[in-house]
């Protein structure tokens, strides 16, 4: 047990800033010059890779910030997958472990580092050996289509340890994190290219790819179907960003007073969405996932999970947890039952997940009633007309922090699905975790940039 422990207190991290404080151009400088490695690294091919089956899964790839066929084909898959995994061993007592000292966290972080670099290797392998990404068919059955695996395996790992650092110089070093920065980058091209694409559509070249000039294209040629179609995921778009702002906006905000200052107070800002897009993130993850799992079940002639026609899900579980197009139906005119039902079902999936993964994540990531009451202890505020107690501070938060954790989950999954069934410009999971990401990054810059400008507001808030 000691050489294990020893082993999680000894794995290989990105240096910590030996400031206490980085000033906002050295966060800037670090979280630019990630984002464009990421960029560059989705760029670089595999060596060897002939056939790249995983071309198909197009919300994998978008929901787990990866370029399938290129050096990050797996994405923050890994991380997030040992992150799930491991919540759900802590949250269910499974792995007894206390988060709220220093020493318990570090152990948390170890075992999640191993975990991710565990399931690297594990789905490196499985991309590779089960037909994923493959190298040229003509070589099979040979030694030399063997070494081509194992330097597909190499790479693929090499591009998940390189994300897997990464995400740490962001959390150190910048601006969010990695895994938020790489999703919101992913989904931000995509749409981009959705919107404004000049280019030709491969199923119908008259028409272009890009929403807004197909939206012209076809109301000239006196097309109204393709109008409707594409003025309806540009609006979906805008929808999406719109509520999912005003969201992040709304916030609980708790009165306090400094308990060495008489006659002055601050409010303890809670958000309506307390979780943020964590919640989402997990439950996109694991909806990936069980679709990457259920492909290959299907190929090894056991599809426990449903089965595939083409790229689209067809039965199975696999099937009611993929999101009908619901808007495109309508305007189309074949909408049935079954597709309500489906709908129905999938926005089910969607609340529920997110209400679970939020709850455990408020647990793990000491955003609890506990640890908040005693990081407002230590900043020397407490509570106007109270005794300066933890206990009283704990009880008032968990008035606030339980019910905006369960409605703030709720909300971010209502609008995760529905912008998913109005057929919206990217995944409607992928545009709710951009618009929140963004907005965050631009609240922590924003914060950062003030602290820069005014030195003794970081004194007197004793950040």
């Amino acid at each position: 047990m000691s050489l294990f422990r020893n082993l999680l207190m000894n794995l290989p991290e990105v240096a910590k800033p030996k400031e206490k404080r980085l000033s906002f151009k050295e966060k800037l400088k670090w979280t630019l010059l990630i984002l464009v490695i990421f960029f560059v690294l989705s760029l670089i091919p595999l060596f060897g890779l002939g056939a790249n089956a995983l071309q198909r899964f197009e919300y994998l790839s978008i929901i787990l910030g990866a370029k399938f066929g290129s050096l990050i084909s797996l994405g923050i898959g890994p991380i997030v997958t040992a992150s799930i995994i491991l919540q759900l061993l802590v949250g269910s007592g499974i792995v007894k472990m206390d988060l709220t000292s220093p020493e318990g966290r570090r152990t948390f972080q170890g075992l999640q580092k191993l975990l991710a670099i565990f399931f690297i290797v594990f789905e490196a392998v499985i991309y590779v050996f089960m037909g994923g990404l493959a190298p040229d068919p003509k070589f099979a059955g040979t030694f030399l289509y063997l070494q081509l695996q194992l330097i597909l395996v190499f790479q693929l790992f090499l591009g998940g340890v390189l994300i897997l650092f990464m995400d740490e110089v962001i959390s150190k070093w910048g601006f969010g994190s990695g895994v938020s920065l790489f999703i919101a980058a992913g989904v931000s091209e995509e749409i981009f290219i959705r919107a404004f694409s000049w280019l030709p559509s491969p199923t119908n070249p008259s028409i272009a790819t890009g929403a807004i000039p197909a939206l012209f294209q076809s109301l000239s040629a006196g097309d109204p179907l393709t109008a409707g179609l594409m003025l309806a995921a540009v609006l979906a778009t805008v929808l999406v960003f719109v509520i999912a702002v005003y969201g992040q906006a709304m916030k609980v905000e708790i009165p306090l007073s400094f308990g060495r200052i008489r006659g002055y107070g601050v409010r303890w800002p809670l958000n309506f969405i307390y979780t943020s897009n964590i919640p989402v993130i997990l439950v996109a993850a694991l909806m990936a996932n069980i679709q990457l799992w259920a492909r290959l079940l299907q190929n090894w002639g056991k599809p426990i999970l449903g089965t595939f026609v083409g790229n689209r899900p067809a039965t199975g579980l696999v099937a009611w947890i993929y999101s009908p197009d619901l808007i495109g139906k309508i305007i189309k005119g074949s909408l049935t039952w079954p597709d309500i039902w489906h709908s129905l079902v999938y926005v089910g999936f969607m609340l529920v997940g997110c209400v679970i993964f939020s709850i455990f994540w408020v647990q793990t990531a000491g955003m609890d009633a506990k640890s908040q009451a005693r990081n407002i202890m230590a900043s020397g505020l407490q509570i106007p007309g109270f005794r300066r107690d933890e206990r009283v501070l704990e009880r008032l938060l968990n008035r606030y922090i339980w019910p905006l954790t369960i409605m703030g989950a709720l909300l971010v999954g209502f609008l995760a699905a529905m912008a998913d069934l109005s057929g919206a410009l990217s995944r409607g999971t992928g545009i709710l975790l951009t618009v929140m990401i963004i907005y965050r990054l631009y609240e922590e810059i924003a914060k950062q940039h003030m602290y820069d400008m005014y030195p003794m507001m970081r004194k007197f808030m004793q950040v």
